[in-house]
């Protein structure tokens, strides 16, 4: 791959998980030749300046958009509109602007209006994160191998979009261009949806009357736990996502609550062949992830546990007389 630097100024508004390891990420690959951050509280910006992942930290929006070739929006998708509103008047001719939120639809409908016409608009969605969030939660590997989905508009200028996807695959991404209206669709079923489904258990849990905290907490099993993972994701972030990805999220609800209906008739009716053949099939697709790399192999979800202690040796006999 070419080491010559990709663009020249990178400016990150928002600075989480994402923000922080894609700053992380493009100064360990070189892929940029200086990096601008700002966030929306001081006590954030002050935190980035001190992490020292960054060239420069600003007070504004604004700020950071001036001279930079690529700006990537990190923030919740619900407040994108009024970002693109702030810095489209200080963007430079021919500079790039992403973002990389989890919904397309709505971010290409918030943003497009207030960009100008010589900047190439191209959202872009780094399928990658975890449960942590705040800017020392970032990592220079989070994208390594993971998919980043672009989502350009049909009149998108093709050398621009190539030049953005030449910059995530530098960062370790796997790139992949969409519709974004099928991205939301896909991503209602892969992501939103699952997320839905976490933060509804763990909820349920959290107020079963019959059941202690206590005791949900001590005997959480490998589902549960998994659940209250996904359920600790940033909860502003997800408010946002279910409201502007809501048409194609109730879509997947009713094709879930669909197939949880049918569940519920076999176990009442004692059909076990029919949970049977459902389970069967849900199994292999999890094999088919392990298969393309998205996963570990490895039993319990690719934790590590604890050795055993030690096993004591046998104690000899004990004769009366010791």
């Amino acid at each position: 791959m070419n080491d010559q630097p990709i663009f020249n100024r990178l400016a990150l508004i928002g600075f989480g998980l994402i923000g922080g390891s894609i700053a992380r990420a493009a100064r360990a690959q070189g892929a940029v030749r200086s990096i601008v951050a700002t966030a929306r509280s001081a006590a954030t910006r002050k935190r980035v300046a001190e992490l020292g992942v960054v060239d420069q930290v600003v007070e504004s929006n604004a700020a950071a958009a001036e001279g930079a070739d690529l700006v990537i929006v990190c923030i919740p998708v619900g407040a994108c509109g009024p970002v693109a509103q702030e810095i489209g008047p200080h963007l430079i001719k021919g500079a790039t602007v992403s973002d990389v939120g989890s919904v397309k639809g709505s971010v290409m409908r918030d943003m497009a209006p207030h960009l100008p016409s010589h900047v190439h608009f191209v959202p872009a969605h780094p399928v990658a994160g975890t449960e942590y969030s705040g800017p020392d939660s970032g990592f220079a590997e989070l994208f390594v191998n993971r998919w980043c989905i672009l989502t350009p508009p049909p009149d998108a200028d093709k050398e621009a979009v190539e030049r953005l996807a030449t910059f995530w695959r530098k960062l370790g991404a796997n790139v992949e261009s969409m519709p974004a209206d099928h991205h939301d669709l896909v991503l209602g079923i892969t992501s939103h949806l699952p997320h839905l489904i976490a933060y509804t258990i763990v909820g349920t849990a959290d107020e079963l009357s019959e059941v202690t905290r206590s005791e949900v907490l001590k005997f959480s099993a490998g589902g549960f736990r998994d659940f209250t993972r996904i359920a600790a994701s940033d909860p502003t972030m997800w408010r946002d996502v279910f409201l502007a990805n809501k048409d194609a999220v109730l879509e997947m609800l009713g094709r879930f609550n669909e197939d949880l209906s049918a569940l519920t008739r076999a176990m009442r009716s004692g059909d076990g062949q029919t949970l049977f053949d459902h389970f069967a099939r849900t199994r292999a697709i999890r094999r088919g992830i392990v298969e393309i790399g998205q996963d570990s192999p490895a039993p319990d979800f690719g934790r590590a546990h604890p050795t055993l202690p030690a096993k004591p040796l046998p104690r000899p006999y004990a004769a009366d007389n010791e």
